[in-house]
C-alpha cells in the first residue's frame, strides 16, 4: 500500500488549540497566538497533526524578527512533525522573520527538527518551576524537565546570544555527560557542543554503549 501524501493546511486558533490538546503528549494549547497550520493526509483528508507559532516566551528574544513554534503535535504518522516544522520556516520567512525557535524536551531525539533543517543551539537544565508555597503556579509540563533550544535562520540573522538570555530562559548550555553541569561556551559557527572535555565525551559514549548491551 502506497504511503499518504502530506499537505499542509491553514488552522484557526480553535482548531489548532481543539488537535493540540487531542494529540500533544505533555502541554495544553498554548495561549499566546500569531497563526496555526495543520498537515493533513491525501486524499483522505484526514488532520494528522496540528502547531502554532507566536512571540518567544523568553523576553530577550522580543526582537521582532524571531518566532517561536510554541506547540507541534501529531497522531503518529510517519513524517507529518518534520512536515509541521518545515512549514513553520517557510511560513516565518515569508513574513519577513530572520529565525525561527523552539524548544523539545531531552528525552526527545529531534530526529524531526533535523529531517527539516533547524539545528541544535543549546542544551538547558531542568526548570524548578514557579510553584511556592505563597503563590502556586500550574506546572506547565517542562518544570523539572531539561529542554533543548532549536533554531533555523537567515543567514543575515545575528548570532543567537545565549548570555543575554540567561535570565530569561533562567538556564545555560550544560555538559551532557551524566553528572556533570560544568557550563559550554555558545559556539558561534558549526555544531555546538555538547560535553565540556575529551574526558566527558568517551564517559558519555562507554555509558550509552553498556545500556545497549
Amino acid at each position: 500500500m502506497s504511503q499518504s501524501k502530506l499537505t499542509i493546511v491553514p488552522l484557526s486558533f480553535d482548531e489548532a488549540c481543539a488537535t493540540i490538546d487531542r494529540l500533544h503528549r505533555h502541554h495544553r494549547h498554548p495561549q499566546g497566538w500569531k497563526f496555526g497550520w495543520g498537515v493533513t493526509t491525501t486524499p483522505e483528508g484526514r488532520l494528522v497533526g496540528a502547531a502554532s507559532a507566536g512571540r518567544p516566551v523568553a523576553r530577550g528574544l522580543w526582537d521582532g524578527f524571531t518566532l517561536e513554534v510554541t506547540r507541534v503535535a501529531t497522531d503518529g504518522t510517519p513524517n507529518a512533525c518534520s512536515a509541521l516544522y518545515a512549514a513553520a520556516w517557510r511560513t516565518a520567512s515569508a513574513a519577513g522573520y530572520q529565525r525561527t525557535i523552539t524548544y523539545t524536551q531531552d528525552t526527545e531525539p529531534g530526529t524531526s527538527l533535523r529531517a527539516a533543517g533547524w539545528r541544535l543551539v543549546a542544551v538547558l537544565r531542568p526548570r524548578k518551576g514557579w510553584d511556592t508555597p505563597s503563590r502556586h503556579r500550574t506546572d506547565r509540563g517542562t518544570d523539572g524537565v531539561g529542554r533543548f533550544l532549536w533554531e533555523q535562520s537567515r543567514s543575515i540573522a545575528p548570532p543567537l546570544s545565549l548570555a543575554d538570555l540567561r535570565n530569561a530562559i533562567r538556564n545555560e548550555n550544560t555538559c551532557t555527560a551524566d553528572d556533570c553541569n560544568n557550563p559550554l561556551p555558545h559556539a558561534t559557527r558549526g555544531r555546538p557542543a555538547l560535553y565540556c572535555s575529551p574526558a566527558c565525551r568517551v564517559r558519555a559514549h562507554r555509558a550509552r554503549h553498556t545500556k545497549a548491551t
